[in-house]
């Protein structure tokens, strides 16, 4: 059932106006000068990848879309929602990714929802099968799909992902009711594996009522970001300069230096690798960007 089926047949989605608009007037929040003192760039960037990157298991690296990437927008405007899905597009795009033309089937459905709450809770009640296959490594533990469910986020999000063999493409995890799959061992190393994880889906939930602060072109982007990445919705990133501090810093007006270096970084790595490689892989890829761009220097 693809995303949108999954979302009308839960019978959660009302309509709502457009949320985002220029803000008109009233404080602005500023954040205060952040200062590094006394700490390499690559611990710096060491903290960066930490605090964002959410694998499915601690034991695994972080996935990635290795197919076409389809994006579906519900509950807004048609405009609006054909700004967030070619925005997601152009840099699924820009990182060597497949998007789908109109009238794919999504697997990327962004909802905006009047309660956000109360559309997480109906859909994972109604269709808790799309949120937890059953497969082993393709989620995040329940603890954390209960703070999807409840969290009170103007932005929520649950990721779905693979393990496949990385030779042909197969699952790589036995699901409820079938046999365990068969992967041929073409590799004995301590850092590489014949295993990848490829996303597989993504719910986000947009709270209209929550981020009307926003203008569109950051709503397209926060949602970009956590489109194409296991972004953790707890991560501690106030220190660095990411769009998913516009809610604290409306300066900040679109996917950063980071956030580009860091998305590039995770498609650019050698997927083939065991999941703390995976990770400093990332981290060196980063390193190359970060000293090649002066404004970071």
């Amino acid at each position: 059932m693809s995303f949108f089926a999954l979302a009308l047949a839960a019978g959660l989605l009302a309509q709502t106006p457009d949320p985002v608009q220029d803000p008109a007037g009233g404080a602005v929040a500023q954040l205060g000068d952040v200062v590094v003192e006394g700490r390499r760039l690559r611990s710096v960037v060491q903290d960066f990848v930490g605090e964002v990157t959410a694998p499915a298991t601690s034991n695994r690296g972080p996935a990635r879309w290795n197919g076409p990437i389809c994006i579906g927008v519900v509950n807004l405007r048609a405009e609006v929602a054909q700004y967030i899905v070619d925005r997601a597009s152009d840099v699924a795009r820009e990182l060597g990714l497949t998007a789908g033309e109109p009238g794919c089937t999504a697997n990327v459905l962004i909802i905006a929802a009047a309660d956000g709450q109360a559309v997480a809770e109906g859909i994972v009640e109604e269709r808790r099968r799309a949120f937890v296959p059953g497969g082993s490594g393709m989620t995040r533990p329940l603890s954390a799909l209960e703070d999807f469910r409840t969290s009170d986020a103007p932005v929520r999000w649950w990721h779905v992902s693979t393990p496949v063999d990385s030779e042909t493409g197969q699952l790589a995890t036995r699901m409820p009711g079938q046999e365990a799959p068969q992967t041929a061992v073409s590799r004995a190393s301590r850092i590489r594996t014949d295993i990848r994880d490829d996303m597989f889906r993504a719910i986000i939930i947009v709270d209209i009522t929550k981020v009307e602060s926003l203008t569109l072109p950051q709503l397209a982007d926060y949602c970009t970001l956590i489109a194409l990445a296991q972004v953790d919705p707890k991560a501690e990133v106030a220190s660095f300069e990411t769009i998913l501090n516009v809610f604290i810093d409306p300066t900040i007006s679109g996917l950063t230096s980071w956030d580009r270096d860091y998305l590039t970084a995770l498609y650019g790595i050698e997927q083939n690798r065991l999941g703390s490689a995976r990770g400093g892989e990332i981290v060196d890829l980063m390193m190359r960007s970060v000293r090649a761009d002066p404004d970071e220097e």
